[in-house]
């Protein structure tokens, strides 16, 4: 959906056969899967969360509206879809007469060689504790990545207490909608909003609900019901020859990868 991989469908969708029950990170990807065929009952969502010990709201910057406004994002994955074309526009604002003394932008991770930055202030990946401490030196994040079913960039930034600035693509809204503001073919206006309204967005940043404590929460409570139906409840095994011709591929490349690791 996101890269143009081939076969990750009928994989899944062949192992979610065989499987007690399917746990999708958004309602935007369980959807693609429910509309694949994939049996609706065995499904549920369960939203992504960040370690609160690390990504928190301690010692995060406010904006005091006399300084630039500071914009961050980060990315591991350097592909297109992340967002590069947005961030170039905005490498770009920084130089134009409405921006230039109004707004900073920083990219945290692996650059796309595709694009050149010239106004941005790139930093190499980063992790933990480091990161949570960069973010939080910023007052806005922005992620304009395409097609993400979850993604954990800007749930990190939400739980430092920024309001995000999101493209309203994938599963990032049920993440981000009420704690920030989306956009799609109109970044400055929506970047205006933010100036005007940043008050308001960074309060109610207090109260956003996502972390790793909520989600390993709804994990256990969903294991502890699978445990008490699994007698009345079971479901039929079935794997049929797509099933069966995936794990004879997967047995097969993992000899041959062991193979060539013992030769070395």
């Amino acid at each position: 959906e996101r890269k143009g991989t081939d076969n990750i469908y009928n994989f899944y969708l062949e192992a979610s056969k065989c499987a007690d029950h399917v746990v999708f990170v958004s309602s935007w990807l369980r959807g693609i899967y429910i509309n694949l065929g994939m049996e609706v009952n065995k499904t549920s969502v369960i939203l992504a969360g960040a370690n609160k010990e690390i990504f928190n709201t301690h010692g995060s910057s406010i904006w005091n509206n006399k300084e630039k406004l500071k914009l961050i994002t980060h990315h591991w994955s350097n592909h297109k879809n992340k967002g590069f074309e947005t961030y170039k526009q905005i490498d770009e604002m920084i130089t134009s007469k409405k921006w230039k003394n109004k707004i900073e932008f920083t990219y945290i991770g692996n650059m796309n060689k595709d694009y050149e930055f010239k106004n941005t202030k790139i930093w190499p990946p980063l992790a933990g504790e480091e990161l949570a401490k960069k973010i939080k030196e910023h007052h806005i994040y922005i992620t304009a990545s395409m097609n993400e079913p979850s993604g954990n960039h800007h749930i990190e930034a939400a739980q430092c207490g920024l309001p995000v600035l999101y493209l309203n693509s994938g599963g990032i809204p049920e993440y981000c909608q009420n704690f920030g503001v989306s956009f799609e073919n109109d970044l400055e206006g929506q970047l205006d909003y933010v100036v005007e309204n940043y008050e308001k967005l960074k309060s109610s940043m207090n109260d956003y609900p996502f972390s790793a404590n909520k989600m390993c929460s709804e994990f256990y409570e969903l294991f502890n019901d699978l445990l008490k139906y699994k007698d009345t409840a079971k479901t039929k095994k079935y794997r049929s020859f797509i099933g069966r011709l995936f794990i004879f591929k997967n047995k097969f490349l993992k000899l041959f990868r062991d193979k060539i690791y013992l030769s070395l």
